[in-house]
This record gives structure tokens, C-alpha cells and sequence, in this order.
């Protein structure tokens, strides 16, 4: 009985042994994002289809220089929720010489000043008429983000009378909610794709000075030599294509989830599985 104990402790270690060995060998995978609800999406349907992969993935959030600077220097592998050409043509001047466009996931996004359907104004050039009934005030995101620095542009370029407030996404869509639940007149730095224009009635006002560009693709992006290393990772990156229609219930599934995130990614990913098996490469991720 002893010998067999013994023998059984032996198996038992070698297959604790083995099973270590695995995970040691396990392909493993870094993606940064911002705290946008495009970027927060497609940031965990990545994450839930490597893990299917057999990937070991690991989501970074940070602000965009600090992820830009982290990609530069492989400490993150991937982003995907690069604005080009123009929202995030700074960051990509700065540090493009490092990185490598993977390919890329949504091409009909754009910029702007939202307002909600009911104000009377359409065009940015008519906000300094209405100036108290905005209070003065254009709600905006994240110091750093492109769409920020458009509007720091707009300010003066339309000569607009206002002061644009920092905040970040979540803010943002806060504030926006509380004045259209009274029915109060708002304007938001906003931008598609962004589950607000499902849940809510927005406009964005026209840009004649065209400040905001016009419609922008939305690009994978990864430090140079990415997809030398992983061709596997990098093909489905590549492949990974999403419609007007994928990313609205995308982004609605997670900010309507009752569980994480990720798990709710999971769940949009098992209801368009034929989709995502068609991004998926025909290699195998552990060969």
C-alpha cells in the first residue's frame, strides 16, 4: 500500500510538473486601451478570442501617451483604437518609426461637438449665440485625447466663448445623461462608434472649418516586428472587422452587462460565432 501511495505521489507531481511546463510555454499577449467604450469592446472580444486561442492575455489601461510610449518600447504589444488620419496623427508622427499598422477594425468614425436632438443650433458656428444656455461650457474627456486637442483647435479657429472641461468618457456620458433627463441643453466632445447615440437622440454639430476631418478609420496598431514574432496574433488582428451594426451591439452589450466586461464580450463572441471564426486563421495558435 505504501509503494502505491508513493507511485501515485510520483504521477501526481509529474503532472503538476507538466502542467507548469504548459503554462511557462502558453503564447501570451498584451493590449493596452483607453477608457472609451469602442476601446474598452473591442479591446475584450480580442481578449475572449486569444483566450479561445490558447493565449494568455493580459489588458493594460492607461491614457494615450502613456500607451503610445509603452508600445515604442515592447512593454505592451498591442492598441487597438488608433484614430487616423487625424485624431491621433501626433502620437503616430511621434512614435510610427516603432510601430507597425496591423490593419484595420472599424473605418466610419468620426469627431465632433454632440448635442442632444433637441437643441435648436446645427453647426458649431452657431454656438456662441447660445452661449448661456450651454453655460459657457463644452464637456470633454481625457486631457491628452485627440478629440481634445480638435476642440482646443475649434475654440479658436470659431473664436467660441466657452471653456472646455476635462473629465474622461464615463464623465462625459454622465453629464450628458443628466441634462437630457431634464431636458437641459448640452454640448459634449463625443464621437462614433459610441453606445450614447443608441441609448440617446445626439446630433453632431457641422464642422465648416472642417477641424474635426472628416470620417476616420480606427487602425490596430503594434511595436515593429509584432507580427514577425506572432504572424498568428497578427493575422487575426488583421482579420478582425467589425460593421456599423457589430460595433453598436457590441459596445450596448458590455455597457448593458450585468456581469464583467469580459464576460460579456464572451457572450457577444458566442452569438457571432460564425463571424468570429471567420477572423480566425487557419494555423493553430499553439503550432
Amino acid at each position: 500500500m505504501k509503494k502505491l501511495k508513493t507511485i501515485t505521489a510520483l504521477l501526481l507531481a509529474t503532472v503538476m510538473l507538466a502542467a507548469c511546463g504548459g503554462s511557462e510555454n502558453k503564447k501570451k499577449i498584451s493590449i493596452a486601451y483607453a477608457n472609451w467604450s469602442e476601446g474598452i469592446a473591442m479591446t475584450n472580444l480580442a481578449k475572449v478570442i486569444f483566450e479561445d486561442q490558447g493565449y494568455e492575455v493580459k489588458l493594460l489601461n492607461a491614457d494615450l501617451a502613456p500607451i503610445f510610449a509603452s508600445l515604442s518600447r515592447k512593454k505592451a504589444d498591442v492598441f487597438m483604437d488608433v484614430w487616423m488620419p487625424v485624431t491621433m496623427a501626433d502620437y503616430m508622427q511621434e512614435y510610427g518609426d516603432k510601430l507597425e499598422v496591423i490593419g484595420n477594425i472599424y473605418d466610419n468614425a468620426r469627431i465632433g461637438l454632440v448635442v442632444p436632438e433637441y437643441v435648436t443650433i446645427n453647426s458649431i458656428e452657431e454656438l456662441n449665440a447660445e452661449k448661456d444656455r450651454f453655460s459657457g461650457e463644452i464637456v470633454g474627456i481625457d486631457a491628452g485625447a485627440g478629440i481634445m486637442k480638435a476642440t482646443d483647435q475649434a475654440l479658436k479657429d470659431y473664436q467660441l466663448d466657452y471653456k472646455l472641461l476635462t473629465s474622461s468618457g464615463p464623465a462625459m456620458t454622465a453629464s450628458l445623461k443628466k441634462a437630457i433627463d431634464k431636458n437641459e441643453w448640452i454640448v459634449v466632445t463625443g464621437w462614433t462608434p459610441h453606445w450614447m447615440f443608441d441609448r440617446f437622440k445626439l446630433k453632431i454639430l457641422q464642422d465648416p472649418k472642417t477641424i474635426y476631418g472628416a470620417v476616420e478609420t480606427i487602425h490596430t496598431v503594434a511595436w515593429k516586428g509584432f507580427s514577425e514574432q506572432d504572424p498568428f496574433a497578427a493575422q487575426l488582428l488583421k482579420n478582425m472587422h467589425l460593421t456599423d451594426e457589430h460595433i453598436s451591439s457590441l459596445m450596448t452589450a458590455i455597457e448593458d452587462a450585468q456581469t464583467s466586461e469580459t464576460e460579456a464580450a464572451r457572450q457577444w463572441m458566442n452569438e457571432h460565432k460564425e463571424l468570429v471564426d471567420s477572423w480566425i486563421p487557419k494555423d493553430s495558435a499553439t503550432e
